[in-house]
């Protein structure tokens, strides 16, 4: 149903709205932020000045960005994400203009302050844009072919340019969140499964096109892959990274080597220790129960974000919010099974843990978005 039909109920407002936040998901999001600076100190030799004061002052802001989000009503998010979605869409085009070049790929705007990554605006603002769309369309129509057509294109023109850049794990964060509305608005399956034939024609295209004039992905990407399914096939060269990775999660054992005294990580042998590895140094230094405190923090704030979701009245409030809990999912879970080796390296970061600028900004503005439908969420009148 529309937010309108509930609009007469009570809702918060002014500065009583700080009271009804969800302080739960605060303080979980909190913890996993203090996890990313702890072992960003560790990573820099336990230098606070390298990135965990960089990341300090992103995730001060970030918070100040969701609280700000969060006292917005929840109406309006739905009135801007066609705006949104132009805008995130305009500046992915940007980037194939004249877009700044880093490690081979061309995904950022150089803002001066900052280095912009518009396929992480592009995540949220499809969540957003497709949670406003099924809140307009009539249920009756949801499954009718004309109106699956419009967010299909929706979905694959913004998830065509981030591949393009090229950014294969953003670009499947991309298309998995915006399944992941469709599914939720009631979709039929059946188009799920043209699709699941589809992507495995995909795949079978992109290894049959190896080596021809239409190869469909770069030769690094399809080095990933072989990596992926044999590591051990060239430990010294393309599975160099993830060898050392897997050593480094074997090294830590139940408890850890402590915090600064993981071998792998002083000695330099992870990749991208700060980043796309942060994980792996993490599981060396604290061990199986500090890699499963991790995953117990990211899997309490899923299920905070579905209880909102579930406890919202209004269509678009439940499915922004669970499009968002979802793209939160597969975030840590790609970057996990990627650094564990069961999943091709395919550059996604740990969310409010790696280090970075444009991913932790634009979490926390959609954790604003998840906490303004909780604050905004229309309210029974109390009975006399």
């Amino acid at each position: 149903m529309s937010y309108l039909e509930y609009s007469v109920r009570r809702v918060p407002s002014g500065p009583a709205k700080i009271l009804h936040l969800n302080w739960a998901l605060i303080v979980l999001i909190l913890a996993v932020c203090g996890f990313g600076v702890v072992m960003l100190w560790s990573v820099a030799g336990g230098r606070f000045d390298v990135w965990a004061d960089a990341q300090l002052t992103r995730i001060g802001a970030g918070f100040v960005v969701m609280i700000a989000f969060a006292m917005v009503p929840i109406w309006f998010w739905r009135n801007v994400a066609g705006l949104a979605y132009g805008v995130a869409l305009v500046l992915l085009v940007a980037v194939e203009v004249a877009g700044a070049i880093g490690m081979g790929a061309q995904r950022w705007i150089d803002l001066g302050v900052i280095r912009l990554q518009p396929s992480e605006l592009m995540k949220v603002a499809l969540v957003m844009l497709l949670a406003a769309y099924y809140d307009w369309l009539s249920p009756a129509r949801v499954s009718r072919p004309f109106w699956v057509a419009l967010p299909i294109v929706l979905i694959l023109l913004p998830t065509a340019l981030v591949l393009g850049q090229p950014d294969l794990g953003t670009a499947l964060l991309i298309l998995a969140g915006g399944v992941a509305v469709m599914l939720a608005a009631g979709v039929h399956l059946a188009y799920f499964g043209v699709a699941l034939a589809g992507g495995a024609g995909a795949v079978s295209a992109v290894f049959l096109s190896r080596g021809t004039g239409w190869q469909l992905l770069k030769d690094y990407q399809y080095r990933r892959i072989d990596t992926f399914l044999d590591p051990a096939s060239d430990p010294l060269g393309a599975g160099y990274h993830i060898s050392q990775a897997q050593i480094a999660l074997g090294s830590g054992g139940w408890g850890g080597r402590g915090l600064m005294q993981g071998t792998q990580n002083r000695l330099n042998f992870l990749p991208e220790k700060h980043t796309d590895f942060i994980f792996t140094t993490l599981a060396e230094e604290f061990g199986f129960v500090g890699a499963v405190s991790l995953l117990v923090l990211y899997a309490l704030i899923v299920a905070v974000c579905l209880r909102i979701a579930m406890a919202s009245l209004d269509r678009f409030s439940a499915l922004v919010v669970i499009g968002i809990a979802v793209t939160f999912f597969l975030y840590f879970a790609v970057n996990m099974a990627m650094v564990m080796g069961l999943a091709p390296v395919v550059g996604v970061p740990l969310p409010l843990v790696s280090y970075g600028g444009s991913a932790m900004l634009v979490l926390m503005a959609a954790f604003g978005i998840v906490q303004s439908a909780h604050v905004h969420r229309p309210r029974q009148k109390a009975r006399p």
